[in-house]
């Protein structure tokens, strides 16, 4: 390109949550002529994560990504948030990377640039023609996060920006363990009080014991909360939280969750058993195999036969509206199946007026906020051996559509069963 154009880039709104969409256009470039948008962030871990698109400037000397067709690179035709969706780890990062928040006090930082020609790699060592930073946020202004430490438990409170009170949501994450703050701070900055529970630490799925009083003491005291509407109380579950969430609203005589969100989960559960002892007994019904190298923990079908009947949850005492939301190339769990089976226990008692169903093809297990980047393997420590890395499933375009569908409907569900009328939002 000629030194005397400038071209300018620019990343609209460059401040905003990460469920939020931008508009990348570069301008000032010389007409028809190739380019690469590319992204990049550095991760938490001190890991490089990117994306990249092809684009042609039309004969205006402009590339508008909302508008454009990408002809190649991580994401292809018209996609507004490629940037974003697509990114993976750089080659000759680490095998099994994850991409996720810790600290969600701090945005996620992606620079953008564009580079002249069709690039495909060395990014960072080649120089280019404009760059721009965008901040991607989980807490939304004035969003409060409040450590909790009672009765034994460990969480982390959410609460939304304004007078309150607000529709509370008790938020239990899956079988990595540890304190998962993220989705918590992004259902806040969407006008719910959420509490973040952690039921294990990190690494101590074999010698965790959970009961079903501990998700009930958290869930009081979310309920108990001040700025939340006690009878307006729901749950959010992912996997193992999932089951867990399940386990709750059939089970437990003590709360009464007003809805339920669970994603990727399914309703086999021993009760009274070890998490290490649970996992145990799903391997010996759940078909073990592999995917690219990596471990697959699944089946074709529910577990089945006399033994596994009694350790599946009576989800015929289901007294709340839940919404369940599955991947059909889930690879941890047949959790598509289950839903069936769920549906089908539920009508025979006469509640299946209560569930709703999202399935979405080519989606794996791990089902989140949108334009959250797809990791189709992971390393994960198993309780009865260990291995690798786990495949989650999934394909990058269909799952991340999935992501931004389901979680658009997912607080579509929550706005109609946990929003409060405006006499309620009026009290201290």
């Amino acid at each position: 390109m000629s030194g005397t154009i400038c071209p300018i880039l620019s990343v609209v709104p460059n401040r905003a949550l990460v469920d939020e969409t931008f508009k990348v256009v570069v301008e000032n470039l010389p007409p028809t002529s190739p380019v690469t948008l590319h992204s990049l962030h550095h991760s938490e871990d001190k890991d490089f994560w990117e994306a990249y698109g092809h684009y042609i400037s039309d004969h205006r000397g402009l590339v508008n990504v909302s508008e454009d067709m990408s002809f190649g690179g991580t994401y292809s035709g018209k996609e507004p948030m490629g940037l974003l969706w697509s990114m993976r780890p750089e080659p000759g990062s680490r095998k099994g990377l994850r991409l996720r928040k810790m600290n969600v006090s701090t945005p996620v930082l992606v620079h953008i640039s564009v580079y002249s020609g069709h690039v495909t790699e060395g990014f960072r060592k080649l120089p280019p023609l404009a760059s721009a930073l965008a901040e991607r946020w989980y807490m939304a202004p004035g969003v409060r996060r409040i450590d909790v430490r009672e009765k034994k438990m460990r969480g982390t409170l959410f609460i939304p920006p304004g007078p309150g009170p607000f529709p509370g949501l008790l938020d239990i994450w899956g079988g990595g363990g540890g304190l998962v703050e993220y989705r918590a701070a992004l259902l806040a900055s969407r006008g719910y009080a959420t509490l973040a529970l952690e039921y294990f630490a990190p690494g101590k799925l074999q010698s965790a014991n959970v009961e079903l009083d501990y998700f009930e003491a958290a869930f009081h005291i979310l309920e108990d909360h001040p700025q939340v509407i006690s009878d307006k109380v729901g749950i959010f579950g992912l996997s193992l939280g999932a089951i867990f969430a399940i386990y709750l609203m059939a089970e437990s005589t003590v709360i009464k969750p007003r809805c339920c969100v669970c994603v990727s989960g399914h309703h086999f559960y021993p009760v009274g058993e070890t998490l290490a002892k649970f996992f145990k007994l799903l391997g010996k019904h759940f078909e073990k195999g592999v995917d690219d190298g990596a471990m697959v923990w699944k089946s074709t079908s529910p577990p089945a036969g006399e033994d596994c009947l009694s350790k599946k949850v009576d989800v015929g005492k289901i007294k709340c509206p839940v919404l369940m939301v599955s991947g059909i190339d889930d690879q941890n769990w047949p959790t598509v199946d289950s839903v069936e089976d769920i549906n089908q226990m539920m009508q025979a008692a006469g509640n299946n007026h209560l569930l709703f169903t999202l399935k979405y093809p080519g989606t794996g297990h791990l089902i989140e906020p949108p334009f959250s980047p797809l990791f189709r393997t992971t390393v994960f420590l198993n309780p009865t051996e260990k291995c690798d890395t786990d495949s989650v499933g999934g394909q990058t375009k269909p799952h991340a559509d999935a992501q931004e569908d389901s979680w658009r409907k997912i607080l579509a569900f929550l706005h109609h069963h946990l929003n409060s009328s405006p006499l309620q939002r009026s009290k201290i």
